[in-house]
C-alpha cells in the first residue's frame, strides 16, 4: 500500500464528528472530487477507505443515494478505483444549493461558510486531501500536493493552506497536464499539514525518516572528511619520508639538530600519524604547530640539498 494510501486511510479512521467537521470535510471532498455542479457529481478514488467515507457523509448530511462503480486497474500498482456519483439530477442541485453555489456562477469558488468552528479549516483540508491530495513516500522524498482541475479554485485553495497561523506554510502552484497542482516542499512542513488535517502517524513516519536521513548524512559527511584528511596525512607523510631519506643519503641523519633528529626518526617509524600524533610521540610531547615548525625545517633542508 501506498503512504498516500495509507495516510487516507488514517483520515478516515475517525470517531464522531460534528455537524460543523461534517459539512466541511464532504464540502472538501465534493468541491475538489472530479466533478461538482448542478446536474453531476463525481467523485473518483484509489482510496477505498476514502470512497466509503465519502458516501457515508454525503447521504448522511444529504440523504441522496450515491452510486458506487469500481474498475479493476493495474496503473501504478494499484489494484481499483472507485467512481461514485449522484445519478439523480435533481439530487445533484439540491446538493450543490446546499452547499451555497449556484448554477448560475462562472467558475467554482470556495465558500467559507462551509468552514465554520474553531477547526473546520482543518475538516476541510482533510475532505480537499481525501479527494485530490496525494504525498510522497518519505523515504524517497518530502513532496505533498493537490491536483485541481480550476486555477481560480487552485489559487484559493493556496491561500487557505497559506492561512494557517500555527504552520505558516507556503504552499506554491504549478500547471501540469491539463490541471493545476497546489504543492508543498519540506518534511517540518508535511508533517505539520499531515498532523493539522488529522494524520498524527502519517506526520510522526514523515519526521522519522527526516531524522535517519539526517543521521545518515551526517555520518557519510563525517566518513568523507575522515577519508580526505587520511588522505592528506598520507600525501603529506609521503613527502616528508622522501625529505629525510634525502638528508640520510646526502649526509646523514647526524647532520640535523637533535629536535629534528628525534622528529625524523619518529616520523620513519609512524608512517600514518598525523601531525598531532607525531607530537605526541615526542619525548617531550609539543603541539601540532610546533610540529608543523619543524617539518617545515626539515623540508627546507631536503630543498636545499636538492638544488644543484
Amino acid at each position: 500500500m501506498s503512504f498516500s494510501k495509507e495516510t487516507k486511510q488514517e483520515l478516515c479512521a475517525v470517531g464522531e464528528l460534528t455537524e460543523e467537521q461534517q459539512i466541511a470535510m464532504t464540502y472538501g471532498m465534493l468541491l475538489f472530487g472530479k466533478n461538482f455542479s448542478a446536474s453531476a457529481i463525481t467523485f473518483t478514488t484509489e482510496s477505498r477507505a476514502a470512497a466509503s467515507m465519502y458516501a457515508e457523509q454525503l447521504t448522511a448530511l444529504t440523504g441522496v443515494i450515491v452510486e458506487s462503480r469500481v474498475k479493476l486497474t493495474h496503473r501504478r500498482g494499484e489494484s481499483s478505483v472507485f467512481t461514485l456519483t449522484v445519478p439523480d439530477k435533481n439530487d445533484c442541485a439540491a446538493v450543490f444549493d446546499r452547499f451555497g453555489h449556484q448554477p448560475s456562477q462562472p467558475s467554482l469558488r470556495i465558500n467559507r461558510a462551509n468552514m465554520d468552528g474553531e477547526d473546520g479549516t482543518a475538516y476541510f483540508l482533510r475532505g480537499v486531501f481525501l479527494s485530490c491530495g496525494s504525498v510522497t513516500n518519505p523515504d524517497k522524498d518530502y513532496h505533498m500536493e493537490f491536483s485541481v482541475p480550476f486555477k481560480n479554485l487552485a489559487t484559493d485553495l493556496e491561500r487557505v493552506i497559506s492561512e494557517i497561523e500555527e504552520i505558516r506554510p507556503e504552499p506554491h502552484t504549478v500547471q501540469r497536464q491539463g490541471s493545476y497542482v497546489v504543492y508543498l516542499k519540506g518534511s517540518e512542513t508535511i508533517a505539520d499539514i499531515l498532523t493539522y488535517i488529522g494524520a498524527p502517524m502519517a506526520a510522526l513516519s514523515m519526521m522519522q525518516s527526516s531524522i535517519v536521513k539526517s543521521v545518515r548524512n551526517r555520518v557519510n559527511r563525517q566518513t568523507n572528511s575522515e577519508t580526505a584528511n587520511i588522505r592528506k596525512t598520507a600525501e603529506a607523510s609521503a613527502k616528508q619520508l622522501i625529505a629525510i631519506e634525502q638528508i640520510q643519503q646526502k649526509q646523514g641523519m647526524a647532520s640535523l639538530p637533535e629536535d629534528l633528529q628525534e622528529l625524523a626518526a619518529v616520523r620513519l617509524e609512524h608512517p600514518e600519524y598525523n601531525l598531532r600524533e607525531l607530537g605526541a610521540a615526542l619525548s617531550v610531547p609539543i603541539s601540532r604547530s610546533g610540529v608543523n615548525h619543524r617539518i617545515q625545517r626539515l623540508m627546507a633542508i631536503a630543498e636545499a640539498l636538492a638544488e644543484p
